[in-house]
């Protein structure tokens, strides 16, 4: 059987929840997903079952980023109010 890091299970298992993965694993597991899904040579039900893990996968990814964004967004906006507080440590 196939491994878990392209949506398909081992006997007994099952992949994880995309919202339980980090960025770093969920990029890398849709980056799989693609690549098999590009390769071709799957049935219609097995690439749509990868299709479905690979929009999962992208969500999460989104989210991590938009995260990372927002957090980006809080510390410059900190930054530029402490400035605007204190003119002269420009």
């Amino acid at each position: 059987m196939s491994d878990d890091r392209n949506g398909t299970t081992r006997a007994g298992s099952s992949p994880a929840d995309p919202a339980t993965l980090g960025y770093e694993a969920a990029r890398d597991e849709l980056a799989e997903v693609v690549r098999r899904l590009e390769a071709g040579g799957l049935s219609l039900e097995e690439s749509l079952t990868l299709w479905e893990r690979g929009e999962q996968l992208a969500e999460t990814c989104q989210r991590h980023l938009t995260g990372a964004r927002q957090r980006i967004e809080s510390v410059i906006a900190a930054r530029e109010q402490q400035a605007d507080a204190h003119p002269s440590a420009k």
